[in-house]
């Protein structure tokens, strides 16, 4: 019961918000006369965040109240505008000499442009009706409880009860609806979602060219400074060994002896190279025995929990595998630990990573650390690192790399309209009509004219004080059941054309 006054009090809140949302619909259409038809254009930019303010906070309480979380759809806003060698500030072809014109200029640009923007005022211009229809059977049960307090007969009491108790059933449905109207207009378009990522993108692309760029000069200078000097070092050797040949046999026997030291110690780097390019064991093993071998090289006693129904990619796995190297490395090196847990398991389709170490903490990633490395090796697969490191320990380091995971669920991107979906879809362009029109139209145009013959016409044969309430209520019940049916197959179709233009690989099962 309880739950039930929490849903009707939200549905009163909301649908009077919804309401208020008319006289926001006055000042835009104002505000849209005086900048189009006057020339205005300062009155768009305060205009437009009045109108994302409130949008914003219909997306807060759609996810915290409705359960639907929206996300932002704003395109990203442009960056400042820089000076010119001269000092001068530019605009197209206009030169300022301050930067806040043209940063206005931009802004205004950016505003006008976005599609978010006019899909915000659309909802906005809709919304009161919305309202209207939330509060409808709330706003019925109040003038049936008032109508019931009157001088009505008792024959009527158990029906008006029984009305007032349907118009309060239907007020959860209503506000599942109502989640679904506002992610249909206040989410963000697949335009937006796409730019967001490429941005994104671009920026992992860049820290992943740094981080490739710098793992080619460790190799490079391993390389030279390790196998490649020793190699020098043995033809030198060895020549040596061609002159004391026939002077000095023992000499010369005691040099090939270090030569081949030489060589083994280089092999051993060589190896040790390759080990940290991408080690056999990861590919031929996978992940988790690659981590394991990896523990039994630690000075650290390590602790390797692993939970996976399946192998990652091989990239992914070569990403996650240097990631908990580098963490097991900052455990011993700086954070003075003697234990380290490393879990390995599946949350859906990421794959997440938890380090926990018993060492002295404080490690941030902010400080330019080797925790900066781990952030843009996963940026590149969309991976994010959370580290928890008070002072004096313990550590916890997680990372969660999304749709690393094939064959554990993730979105179907040929599925046609769930069963249930197509049920309801049916049911309600199936019997929309019949409250619509016989019930709600008829029956108006029966009231209005005053007809004798009520024929099958239901609100006809109640009291006078419930026919027009019923009429509405049907009508209404009739627009809402087509409103549906149309508004299901579209989110559905929606999201279909989302995973059919994101990759498979930046699917993330929100859109």
């Amino acid at each position: 019961m309880k739950t039930y006054a929490v849903t009707v009090g939200r549905a009163l809140v909301l649908g009077a918000m919804a309401l208020l949302d008319a006289a926001l619909v006055v000042v835009i259409l104002v505000t849209s006369l005086l900048t189009f038809g006057l020339g205005m254009i300062f009155f768009f930019p305060p205009m437009v965040r009045l109108l994302r303010f409130r949008t914003g906070v219909a997306r807060r309480l759609t996810g915290g109240w409705l359960g639907i979380a929206v996300p932002v759809p704003y395109l990203p806003s442009p960056l400042p505008v820089r000076p010119q060698p001269d000092g001068w500030y530019r605009y197209e072809r206009q030169l300022y000499k301050t930067p806040r014109w043209p940063d206005w200029n931009n802004r205004l640009k950016w505003m006008f442009g976005d599609p978010a923007t006019w899909r915000d005022g659309l909802w906005v211009f809709f919304n009161p009706l919305a309202g209207a229809l939330l509060l409808l059977p709330l706003l019925l049960a109040g003038y049936a409880l008032l109508t019931f307090r009157s001088d009505l007969p008792a024959a009527g009491s158990p029906l008006l009860a029984l009305a007032a108790a349907l118009t309060l059933l239907t007020t959860p449905v209503l506000l599942r609806g109502y989640a679904r109207w506002n992610h249909l207009l206040l989410s963000p378009t697949a335009k937006a979602v796409l730019t967001a990522r490429v941005q994104r993108l671009d920026q992992a692309r860049l820290a992943t060219v740094d981080s490739q760029a710098s793992e080619l000069r460790r190799i490079e200078r391993d390389l030279h400074d390790g196998a490649q000097a020793r190699l020098v070092a043995m033809g030198m050797t060895l020549g040596a060994v061609e002159e004391l040949m026939d002077k000095d046999p023992a000499a010369a026997k005691a040099l090939l002896g270090k030569v081949r030291e030489a060589s083994s110690t280089a092999l051993v780097e060589l190896r040790d190279l390759v080990k940290g390019i991408h080690p056999p064991v990861l590919a031929e093993r996978g992940l988790g025995d690659a981590v394991r071998a990896l523990a039994l090289d630690s000075p650290l006693k390590v602790i390797v929990t692993v939970d996976l129904a399946s192998r990652p990619d091989s990239p992914v796995e070569s990403a996650a595998y240097f990631s908990i190297s580098e963490l097991l490395t900052n455990a011993a090196r700086h954070g003075g630990a003697e234990r380290v847990w490393i879990d390995i398991s599946s949350n859906d389709r990421a794959l997440r990573v938890v380090v926990t170490d018993d060492g002295s903490g404080g490690a941030d990633p902010s400080l330019g650390s080797g925790l900066r490395g781990i952030e843009r090796r996963l940026a590149a697969f969309d991976g994010v690192l959370v580290v928890n490191s008070p002072k004096g320990g313990p550590t916890t380091a997680t990372f969660d790399l999304p749709n690393a995971l094939s064959g554990e669920g993730g979105p179907d991107r040929k599925s046609s309209l769930p069963r249930g979906k197509a049920i309801i879809v049916g049911i309600c362009w199936g019997l929309g009509w019949l409250p619509l029109f016989p019930q709600g139209l008829v029956a108006m145009f029966m009231k209005i004219f005053d007809a004798e013959e009520r024929s099958w016409v239901l609100a006809l044969y109640l009291p006078e004080s419930l026919q027009w309430p019923l009429i509405v209520f049907n009508i209404l019940l009739g627009l809402s059941m087509y409103t549906a049916g149309t508004l299901i197959p579209a989110i559905h179709t929606r999201q279909q054309r989302l995973a059919e233009v994101l990759p498979a690989r930046l699917w993330l099962d929100r859109c």
